[in-house]
């Protein structure tokens, strides 16, 4: 009986790992490139399986895709969970951290969400959360608001802390990170003042 449960518990953790090894492929390769320049064949050649391991697993590229937005949407709102509350510049720094590792990878789902079903899905919990995120951490702003005035501060805090305006002040005006920090922090004490 203690072998049979070894070997179910080995087969168990090879496959675990085969589906980790999947997940990673495929997050790095679509990370960088366009859906459409990403094939099933690479993620497998990458993961060291075969595309019917990968096809197995998930079903298909999109439902690759789709399994990747959970664990990554919870990586998000581990690292963006830890914004102070009512505290501008520790929440700029938060934001231009998370922004710095996954800005570029929201731009590229940003840019083809019209088309790719899934990343449309990401970008949908995304546009959620950030949503979410801005009525939490400027909650002592909001909360001394009532009716359009709330609402219209609340839309002007998503577009200065929205990755559009990241990317602009860093990518497009190469800003640098402390820069972008400060130009966000002079945006939003703006607003709030």
């Amino acid at each position: 009986m203690k072998a049979r449960q070894y070997t179910m518990t080995a087969r168990a953790d090879a496959a675990r790992e085969t589906g980790e090894r999947i997940q990673a492929a495929a997050f790095a390769l679509l990370s960088t490139r366009y859906y459409d320049d990403v094939t099933l064949d690479a993620i497998a050649s990458d993961a060291e399986v075969t595309v019917q391991t990968v096809i197995r697993r998930f079903g298909s590229k999109d439902g690759l895709v789709r399994a990747l937005i959970s664990p990554v949407t919870s990586q998000v709102s581990a690292q963006r969970g830890d914004a102070p509350m009512g505290d501008i510049v520790g929440t700029v720094a938060n934001l231009v951290e998370h922004y710095e590792r996954m800005g570029d990878l929201a731009m590229l789902l940003l840019r083809q969400e019209e088309r790719v079903p899934p990343y449309a899905e990401a970008t949908a919990v995304g546009k959620q959360f950030h949503s979410d995120w801005v009525r939490s951490v400027f909650s002592p702003w909001l909360d001394a608001r009532i009716g359009v005035g709330r609402e219209r501060l609340h839309a002007q805090l998503l577009a200065m802390c929205d990755v559009f305006t990241w990317y602009l002040l860093r990518r497009q005006q190469g800003l640098s990170r402390r820069q972008t920090e400060l130009a966000l922090t002079g945006l939003l004490k703006g607003v709030l003042s």
